[in-house]
């Protein structure tokens, strides 16, 4: 079976080749159709193809000519779409991650059937009428919709598409994180620390809830917070303002940290925060679950899933900072239940999150859709 998955822009770029890899090893063709991938290394070592088809002019420009380089992707947009349409012909299955556009992706994608798309973002269609309006025409335009939790598909529902093309298969937990060739250490002022530490990680938006982090962290003593990722269109120096209220140690590192970065961050956290005001599912939170790390996370959206049905976090409520702090407290406290959450984790890695099972649902999919 020749598969290709489509993310012309690289939104979920880690996402892309560790299914594209999970499929391979289940023994389907598979092709990689995106873009070059600016902000760090890619697999080197691939068991399937990889094709950089978009935005190649926008991307000699460099990550750090963004308006630049989106106002060249833009002119570039649609003729790498129909570029696309020619390339796509051989293929007997399209799945598409992201389409950069929808409403115009919708009528630009190639005719030929099946087509399968993953709604990654299922949390924030539907902010209005027009969104859902393009959500449900997007959905209707696929002969199936992949969504990772039970919670995203009754979002899909709620706005209109039809139930029976929503098909619930999770997002697996990023296991080729813990096994990189060349890691690298933390710098050295990181390496120093001897005491707890709690880490936030991840891009830094408003919806994440770091300022309820921080907020928290004013009743939490005998541990530093780490808060690690860029921030995306949002001011830094509000957060800096709650972190001189804390009297714990507080550490910024604002900028993107490359996959062989990640995996020091990671085992030298004792938890992971991931404190959302609003969420379907994170990446961030299947690299915790990939390390084995104990997490607290938000009682909000699919989050709940991984909390109730695997017991691999701890759940708070969103938003609510004096209950965070307590449940941080609690865990940095306790290091058994810490590691009773790990362990649960890590079980979940290898079982309910596991790509290969992924993989099988995948192309389980793709083939009732061409018989």
């Amino acid at each position: 079976m020749q598969v290709q998955l489509v993310d012309p822009s690289g939104d979920v770029t880690p996402y892309d080749h560790a299914l594209s890899a999970a499929l391979a090893r289940q023994g389907a063709d598979v092709e990689l159709v995106t873009s070059r991938f600016l902000y760090g290394p890619i697999p080197e070592q691939r068991d399937y193809s990889l094709s950089e088809l978009f935005y190649r002019r926008a991307n000699r420009l460099g990550s750090e000519a963004r308006r630049a380089r989106r106002a060249v992707k833009l002119l570039e947009h649609v003729p790498d779409m129909l570029r696309y349409r020619r390339h796509a012909r051989d293929a007997d299955v399209r799945h598409y991650q992201w389409l950069p556009i929808e409403p115009l992706d919708a009528f630009l994608i190639p005719p030929a059937r099946p087509r399968v798309m993953t709604m990654h973002n299922v949390i924030r269609r539907g902010a209005g009428r027009r969104q859902a309006q393009v959500t449900r025409r997007l959905a209707e335009r696929m002969d199936a919709v992949v969504v990772h939790t039970r919670h995203g598909a009754r979002r899909l529902e709620e706005l209109g598409a039809d139930p029976d093309r929503v098909h619930v298969i999770p997002h697996g937990a990023f296991e080729h994180l813990t096994r990189q060739d060349a890691e690298v250490p933390l710098p050295d002022e990181l390496a120093a620390v001897e005491g707890p530490v709690v880490l936030s990680f991840g891009m830094i938006r408003d919806y994440k809830g770091v300022d309820v982090l921080l907020r928290a962290f004013r009743e939490v003593e005998g541990a530093e917070l780490w808060i690690v990722g860029r921030p995306l269109n949002y001011s830094m120096e509000p957060l800096h303002e709650l972190a001189r209220n804390v009297s714990a140690k507080v550490r910024f590192v604002t900028r993107y940290v490359t996959e062989p970065e990640i995996p020091a961050f990671f085992r030298r956290a004792d938890l992971l925060v991931l404190p959302y005001r609003s969420v379907d599912q994170s990446g961030v939170l299947y690299a915790g679950i990939a390390f084995g790390k104990p997490m607290i996370i938000s009682d909000v959206g699919g989050f709940r899933e991984v909390g109730e049905e695997h017991g691999a976090a701890r759940l708070v409520p969103p938003g609510d900072p004096r209950a965070l702090a307590g449940a941080l407290n609690d865990l940095l406290a306790d290091p058994q239940e810490r590691a009773a959450l790990g362990a649960r984790a890590a079980t979940a890695a290898a079982g309910a999150y596991s790509w290969d099972r992924i993989a099988r649902r995948t192309l389980d999919l793709y083939e009732e859709l061409m018989r």
